[in-house]
């Protein structure tokens, strides 16, 4: 097993460096000059090509990209072209309102995934699991944009129970914090949720017909007992695998809910940063939404290891 997850680390390392090559080449040859977009349309040659030095865009692009990676591994991502602010803090506080966001809506996901996931696929053939089914497939229709407009005109403005937007930092107020994070994270809860429901629907029916479960049946253990004990465990390896891909899915639904419900994060400096073609922390932005997703996956090859016993052995 360790010598596997060294592998994986190792595998791991190289798409980071693979994404970082193709992250950097693909900002660079985007149109447009980053130092005439700062300077305006009225900046004289003279003054673009001082800019120019000043940013190091008239070095070789192998250049470029060695200092810029040299920075990133050490937390630096350079200044930005128009705000001429370092991005490297910028970016690591909106990294923490993305990253509550993200595992709060995963959180809520899992909550409503697996318990109606699993009444669907033990009450199958009965109203109540068709019913769980249909609701679920109705969730996966509804994007998390409209959910969350949804919940505010429902939550915020006719009930006024719940803010519509916003962000208070957890250390400054915890019940404002939360209070301003729920119906974000029930707008990527929700939608998430339903897709999750329907995975582990499937995951449980293909346990429920394999044979050490109909032999705990013959002893007496009734059909949600018997799942527990001896089944669960099974049925999530299939659903991790999906979960790997959900979270990636959250961290770019996240780019949406941000912008709806106002909060500081990654996904709206990065909607931000592409309107004032702000080219270098677009590219830092995109670099750590890449990583996340990365690791996200490396984290599931190693759930498999550790929830399958026959990959431990091989």
């Amino acid at each position: 097993m360790t010598v596997a997850i060294l592998r994986r680390t190792a595998i791991l390392l190289a798409s980071v460096l693979a994404a970082s090559i193709v992250v950097f080449l693909f900002m660079a040859v985007l149109p447009g000059d980053p130092a005439q977009v700062a300077l305006g349309v009225n900046a004289t040659p003279e003054l673009v090509e001082r800019t120019r030095q000043e940013f190091g865009l008239d070095r070789p692009l192998l250049t470029q990209y060695l200092e810029w990676m040299g920075g990133v591994l050490t937390g630096d991502f350079g200044t930005s072209y128009v705000t001429r602010e370092a991005i490297g803090p910028q970016l690591l506080d909106r990294l923490g309102v993305t990253l509550w966001l993200v595992g709060a809506g995963m959180l809520v996901a899992l909550l409503i995934a697996i318990p109606f996931g699993t009444v669907a696929a033990v009450r199958h053939r009965k109203p109540s699991g068709a019913l769980v089914s249909a609701l679920s497939q109705f969730g996966v229709a509804v994007p998390a944009f409209l959910a969350g407009i949804v919940l505010v005109q429902i939550f915020a403005v006719r009930l006024g129970w719940l803010p519509s937007g916003g962000w208070t930092p957890p250390n400054q107020d915890p019940v404002e914090w939360l209070r301003g994070l729920i119906l974000p994270a029930l707008s990527l809860g929700l939608v998430q949720g339903a897709v999750l429901t329907r995975y582990v629907r499937s995951a449980v029916l293909d346990v429920g017909r394999e044979d050490y479960i109909r032999t705990a049946r013959s002893k007496g253990l009734r059909p949600y007992p018997a799942l527990v004990r001896h089944g669960l465990r099974n049925a999530a390896i299939p659903v991790v695998t999906v979960l790997g891909l959900q979270l990636a899915t959250l961290l770019v639904g996240a780019v949406v809910v941000e912008k709806v419900f106002v909060l500081p994060g990654m996904g709206s400096m990065l909607l931000d940063s592409v309107a004032a073609r702000d080219l270098l922390t677009v590219q830092g932005i995109v670099l750590v939404l890449v990583v996340a997703v990365l690791v996200v996956n490396f984290v599931v090859d190693v759930l498999y290891a550790v929830l399958d016993p026959r990959l431990r052995a091989s």
